[in-house]
């Protein structure tokens, strides 16, 4: 099984959970196209089939008997620049796709037609059973609404991750116009954590409340003196003035405080930025954090100018749902 890609850290823009909808499939006889872009890791269901034949977790097409090739549709949760993409045919083995290809499209007033003009922004590239294919994709200059997911001929795919950038048109936000520069839809994204045992720091940023105690950041029961932590940076350069911090679901496991230190930072690894974080200006001293609650600061927030990444710190583990940075972009 490949290695993760580093393109990983980026925004899935086909997440379900962001809207991404698999909107037309040539065939999806044995699995259903909406399974594809799923955001929960492929199951197996041993001994389960339904009217078709064998449940599978993802999308398969019967076997093709003449010409052609299938391919499906997604119109992604949020516009964007792609930056790779992951074609995961975990538990697939004598059923998945020799090859595949994609094509993304620019078609921001709805959805493509037989006019529609498509590029491709990856070749045919050769697919092994029940294994993940990481691809770069070299696209910087066109941001897409929508991929077309070819498979030749025939076959099944678990999952596929277009990881990108979404893109957005600052110049149209007002510097007057309150957002939460960390959310997900306007560019924000975590970076690096010391832990995240329990529950993806990716979590922390997505839209509205968590939804069960997986939907958020959660490290190990710490054994050893410190605090975990995580970084995150904002969509684009601003000033915070309000911060919401929610434990949503963390009843017996939200850390005892949470503070965030923030910084403008310009460049450097980010193994550079795990040590340069420690000395980063505090945004929003330690809190004391309750369970299952929402927990709001303002006369709290320091005002440090404008800023790019912040350092979310839990003391001394356990976990958080969401963490909300409002305020205007520069």
């Amino acid at each position: 099984m490949s290695k993760e890609a580093d393109f990983c850290t980026a925004v899935n823009l086909a997440s379900a959970r962001l809207g991404a909808e698999v909107i037309y499939a040539t065939d999806d006889f044995f699995a259903d196209k909406s399974r594809l872009i799923k955001d929960e890791p492929a199951e197996w269901k041993e001994d389960v089939y339904d009217d078709n034949g064998k449940w599978m977790d993802g999308w398969e097409s019967r076997r093709k008997r003449g010409e052609g090739y299938d391919y499906c549709v997604i119109r992604l949760g949020l516009r964007g620049y792609v930056h790779g993409v992951d074609i995961d045919t975990t538990h697939f083995t004598g059923n998945f796709p020799p090859s595949a290809s994609i094509d993304g499209c620019y078609c921001p007033d709805g959805d493509p037609d037989e006019s529609s003009e498509w590029k491709t922004i990856l070749h045919s590239v050769t697919l092994e059973g029940n294994s993940h294919h990481f691809h770069a994709i070299d696209c910087k200059e066109y941001d897409f609404t929508h991929i077309r997911f070819n498979i030749y001929p025939d076959g099944g795919v678990a999952r596929l991750r277009v990881y990108g950038q979404p893109h957005i048109d600052w110049s149209t936000v007002s510097t007057e116009q309150e957002l939460d520069l960390l959310a997900v839809e306007n560019g924000g994204k975590a970076v690096l954590c010391n832990d995240q045992h329990f529950g993806h720091m990716y979590n922390l940023n997505m839209p509205g409340r968590g939804v069960n105690m997986g939907d958020g950041w959660e490290t190990a029961r710490r054994r050893e003196p410190g605090n975990d932590w995580v970084v995150m940076q904002l969509g684009h350069i601003g000033y915070v003035n309000r911060i919401v911090i929610d434990t949503a679901h963390f009843k017996g496991n939200f850390p005892d405080k949470c503070s965030i230190q923030g910084a403008f930072v310009k460049g450097g690894t980010t193994e550079q930025m795990a040590t340069q974080s420690l000395y980063w200006q505090e945004l929003l001293p330690p809190q004391k954090m309750s369970a299952d609650a929402i927990h709001e600061f303002t006369e709290e927030v320091a005002n440090l100018g404008p800023i790019n990444t912040v350092r979310v710190n839990i003391f001394p583990d356990g976990g958080l749902s969401r963490v909300r940075l409002f305020g205007n972009r520069k």
